[in-house]
């Protein structure tokens, strides 16, 4: 699949902001086996006195500026185009048992970017919590394929869980959003990563997008007018980081789009950094994600 995306991020101040020093993840990044990027451009209004590109650790793309004159509002649009690979999810009852996963994660001696280790440990966002261990249990016993135990996971907490915007903040735990029931396709990841590193295996939080036109007569996909965040469980060293989206209750595919990686929200916050200013503010989010006719 072929993709054109457009993404406007606009915060409205109170009052004047006086300076910003700020990192963006909002540029999508080849990964192999997964997604092209053929073009992406960056547009900042008002213009920054500084801007430098790079790449984190995770391999995703940041860009680090510096606005130093007053302004009353910050327009931030990216542009890309980008091919998405899928690959067929492999049949869930030939992959590695829990046990074995379990086992494997702690015995990789790999720790690059895409290694097991860095989705085994609580993390800032996602800390254990025994009452999401306990309840994810009930779909991995140790004789149990992984994936089909992760299939399982998603469908529950899709099943479960109602999608419910406003019901959650992005600093919401995912302790609250369990205790709830409720929450957005943030909450839905983290929680499956809470459940699955309290059980010893290695699970990742991605965000992106998904295509806001369905392919005919498929339903229209929750989430598709904004960014949207989904979970990888790691399936042993044979097939690495597998995909799942819970929100909707379906693998990650062709209409996700990856733009980072990390161990939670955290890692992969669209905007990050700190602003000088003394009033309040709104943010409004547009994402149009638009596939593209060879």
């Amino acid at each position: 699949m072929l993709y054109d995306i457009r993404q406007t991020t606009t915060y409205s101040y109170q009052v004047p902001v006086r300076v910003v020093r700020q990192v963006l993840r909002m540029a999508p990044v080849d990964r192999i086996g997964h997604q092209h990027v053929i073009a992406h451009m960056l547009d900042i209004e008002p213009e920054p006195a500084e801007i430098e590109h790079g790449i984190d650790f995770f391999g995703n793309g940041l860009a680090w500026l510096t606005i130093d004159q007053p302004h009353g509002k910050l327009a931030i649009t990216t542009r890309s185009r980008v091919e998405v690979i899928s690959t067929p999810l492999p049949d869930p009852a030939t992959t590695a048992l829990v046990d074995e996963v379990r086992a494997a994660a702690l015995e990789q001696q790999d720790l690059g970017p895409d290694a097991a280790a860095h989705g085994l440990f609580p993390s800032r966002s996602v800390p254990l919590d025994a009452d999401i261990t306990d309840w994810t249990a009930a779909s991995f016993r140790g004789d149990r394929p992984v994936l089909e135990g992760a299939l399982e996971l998603m469908h529950r907490i899709h099943d479960d869980f109602t999608y419910e915007p406003g019901a959650t903040i992005v600093t919401t735990a995912p302790h609250e959003a369990f205790a709830a029931k409720a929450g957005v396709c943030q909450d839905f990841a983290q929680v499956m990563i809470a459940g699955l590193r309290g059980l010893g295996l290695p699970a990742r939080y991605v965000s992106g997008y998904l295509r806001t036109i369905p392919p005919e007569g498929q339903p229209r996909l929750e989430g598709a007018d904004a960014t949207h965040a989904w979970a990888e469980v790691w399936c042993g060293p044979d097939l690495g980081w597998i995909g799942l989206d819970p929100t909707n209750a379906i693998p990650a595919g062709d209409d996700h789009i990856i733009l980072a990686v990390g161990r939670d929200y955290a890692d992969v916050a669209p905007v990050d950094g700190v602003i000088v200013t003394s009033g309040d503010h709104a943010l409004a989010v547009g994402v149009d994600v638009i596939p593209v006719t060879r």
